[in-house]
């Protein structure tokens, strides 16, 4: 599996604060599967922070292993706030993580739709200490690989702010 330099970087950033402060990671990947939690486990020592990874790439397995409602897939579709929520939640609640990061999005190169474009990604990060954040991203005009490195990257952005309480700016 393909996992980006700066991802790395980013992610002996966040294995860094975990371990600092005692913090247990987990992961709920769909549009990724599995690329984040590889990210993580590329980091000596990640086991001591990371506790686990769910690829939940089908509808199935977002229901049966995250306990995402059936209904709410149907309803508002797997690409959704509701869905990303719902999958953060459902790690923290079947995980011993402090922290949990999910992400649900098209990476492509098919599969958009006007409303939900090819590069929609939806993240949201779960936490036993803080409440729930969401964000979405559009990364437009990339490939699939190119998606799914840059949603990697942010995941590991949202992680950090999440256990520091700060703002984290990449410079470009």
């Amino acid at each position: 599996m393909y996992v980006p330099a700066d991802a790395i970087e980013l992610a002996n950033e966040v294995l860094e604060i975990a371990d600092q402060n005692n913090y247990t990671l987990a992961a709920a990947e769909s549009c990724t599967s599995g690329m984040i939690s590889a990210t993580l486990t590329e980091i000596p020592g990640a086991s001591k922070s990371f506790d686990r990874g769910f690829v939940t790439y089908s509808n199935l397995a977002k229901t049966e292993m995250l306990d995402v409602p059936a209904e709410m897939i149907v309803q508002c579709g797997a690409v959704s706030e509701e869905v990303a929520r719902a999958m953060a939640e459902g790690a923290l609640d079947n995980s011993d993580a402090d922290f949990v990061v999910a992400v649900t999005g098209i990476a492509g190169p098919a599969g958009g739709s006007k409303g939900k474009p090819v590069g929609l990604v939806h993240f949201a990060v779960s936490s036993k200490h803080y409440p729930q954040v969401h964000e979405s991203k559009i990364f437009a005009t990339m490939s699939r690989e190119g998606v799914r490195a840059a949603t990697c990257e942010h995941a590991m952005i949202m992680l950090i702010e999440a256990m520091t309480q700060k703002t984290y700016h990449v410079i470009e």
